[in-house]
């Protein structure tokens, strides 16, 4: 009796009627169809490798700089009315300032938490584009842009591009003596655009420096399009990430069509749930203990004065160094002042970042490859992109230094003119010698993967054979190691083929296809690579006697 009473209980809780959690789930899967979508998504597999939380720290850091900017959007005035201040930061009671200075100041003093989260927000604008440049040069350097990810790379790009202005706009909303200087700076650098320069300067600005239009025209565009823009970016390029599955690192059981990792729930959402809080609190930490941008130090702008050491954010160090090292050259013509000592540097910052956008675009030119990537190369295989990839860095390197040139001197106790004659050679020498010498680095350690493959790893062990030779013993490679070094493709460079064909008749040959042929025998010819051992070298090496 009490079994066949339990069976009915069980049948009646079965046939009752479906909890409200279950209901709304059925009601949202009779209209999205949230069902098929969770199980094909939900135990989407995804690599596990640090070098991938990279993008993790970007898109979290991106969170925090939302929160936190609209909680200061609560407080501050984009205004220029002038006003006297009398608060709680008595050494500017009773100083002219403009209503968007007075709120920053009130946000840093009187409101609650309002020091910490300004703080935060300013350390995670740094951390954010940090993070969007280390990630796009990891995504470089293994080749994780190749098809079908050029779109997401050019997402990825215009993110850099978009975090980098927006940084510029958040960073002069203050109206302090440091962000005024910047401003400056900016003005003088649209003056120089020929022609249209003064027309362009005169709208953004609503007239002559400083204008009295700009805080609040540059207000909407830091708090509204441009994190709007971006957000949809964000939310693109991971629906691709999700669409194209993710790239992961050479090794055993991993090619093309399948993926070696941990599924996605409930493994990876915890994991990245974690850290998620990790980034959160080494922010908050930051934003606690180091202090950055202390506006009550620099005081409210005044065209008359300008921040001694005056620096930018670091992103934007590209942009001043170039000016700063470049000669005062200056043309008149035709009515027209051109000031090329501006202009040049000017045009030369995004002509630099738009070629590294269009780089995945170039190379698949050239390598005419059409496959679909989802295996990273090691940045060794590819001498001629890490090069490159390495040069540009070091051009970044030295041009920051020019953009501070005056802090290093001061600290370092150095001339400003040797500093910056140092920057002007070194712009051009830098990038030269960094780049032979990463390529000469990639070819030692592939010449190295070769050796391993044929002979073995070294052990460290002495043996002395019986003639009086002392040799040291090496340890044959495992299979899964044999595979990781020896998996890589080897692609053969383009060739125009004969300028005359079977008939006698001379073949055209656009400029086109030279410079094709050209760049690919540079990419990939004998000089930019050594040739990975074949299966008969290895057998010929392993099969006798030659294997220490």
């Amino acid at each position: 009796m009490d079994g066949a009473r339990s069976g009915n209980e069980a049948a009646a809780r079965r046939s009752a009627a479906p909890g409200r959690g279950e209901r709304v789930a059925d009601w949202a899967d009779g209209r999205l169809g949230l069902y098929g979508l969770a199980k094909s998504q939900m135990r989407k597999v995804f690599p596990d490798h640090w070098s991938f939380m990279l993008g993790e720290v970007c898109l979290y850091s991106f969170i925090v700089l939302i929160l936190t900017g609209i909680y200061l959007t609560l407080f501050f005035d984009p205004s220029t009315s002038e006003v006297v201040y009398n608060g709680a930061y008595e050494p500017l009671n009773g100083v002219l300032m403009t209503r968007a200075y007075e709120s920053t100041i009130d946000i840093s003093f009187d409101v609650r938490g309002g020091l910490l989260i300004r703080q935060i927000h300013h350390w995670a604008a740094l951390v954010f584009v940090t993070g969007m440049l280390v990630h796009m040069m990891r995504v470089f350097f293994t080749g994780a842009f190749r098809k079908p990810r050029e779109l997401n790379w050019v997402f990825g790009w215009t993110l850099l591009m978009l975090g980098i202005i927006t940084g510029l706009t958040g960073y002069s909303l203050p109206d302090d003596l440091l962000s005024g200087t910047g401003l400056r700076f900016a003005y003088g650098a649209v003056l120089s655009i020929p022609i249209v320069g003064t027309y362009v300067a005169f709208f953004l600005f609503g007239g002559e420096f400083p204008g009295e239009d700009f805080i609040a025209r540059l207000y909407p565009i830091h708090i509204l399009l441009l994190p709007g823009i971006m957000l949809a970016l964000v939310a693109a390029h991971l629906i691709l990430v999700f669409y194209h599955k993710h790239t992961q690192y050479p090794g055993p059981g991993r090619d093309q069509k399948s993926v070696v990792g941990m599924p996605f729930l409930p493994v990876y959402m915890a994991k990245a749930g974690g850290f998620f809080f990790l980034v959160f609190g080494v922010l908050a930490l930051m934003g606690g203990i180091a202090s950055i941008n202390p506006v009550w130090a620099f005081g409210p702008y005044r065209p008359d004065l300008v921040t001694t050491g005056a620096q930018p954010d670091w992103y934007l160090g590209f942009s001043e160094g170039l000016i700063r090292v470049m000669p005062g050259w200056e043309l008149n013509a035709w009515g027209h002042t051109l000031e090329l000592g501006v202009f040049i540097p000017f045009s030369l910052f995004p002509l630099i970042l738009i070629a590294l956008g269009l780089y995945p675009f170039i190379e698949a030119w050239i390598t005419g490859d059409k496959r679909e990537h989802h295996i990273l190369d090691r940045p060794r295989n590819m001498p001629v992109r890490t090069g490159i990839g390495a040069a540009w860095l070091s051009l970044y390197a030295v041009l920051l230094i020019g953009g501070g040139n005056d802090i290093v001197a001061t600290h370092l106790h150095l001339s400003i003119n040797v500093i910056t004659w140092f920057v002007r050679i070194a712009v051009f020498a830098a990038p030269i010698v960094t780049y032979m010498v990463t390529k000469r680095i990639c070819l030692g350690l592939q010449r190295r993967d070769r050796a391993q493959v044929l002979h073995g790893r070294e052990t460290g062990t002495i043996k002395r054979l019986p003639q009086g030779e002392y040799i040291e013993i090496h340890e044959p490679l495992g299979q899964g190691q044999l595979f990781t070094l020896t998996q890589h493709d080897e692609l053969e460079p383009y060739e125009i083929g004969p300028l005359v064909d079977a008939n006698g008749v001379r073949r055209r040959v656009t400029v086109s296809q030279r410079v094709r042929a050209r760049l690919a025998e540079a990419m990939f010819g004998p000089r930019s690579r050594i040739p990975k051992p074949t299966a008969e070298e290895y057998r010929e090496i392993t099969s006798g006697d030659h294997h220490h």
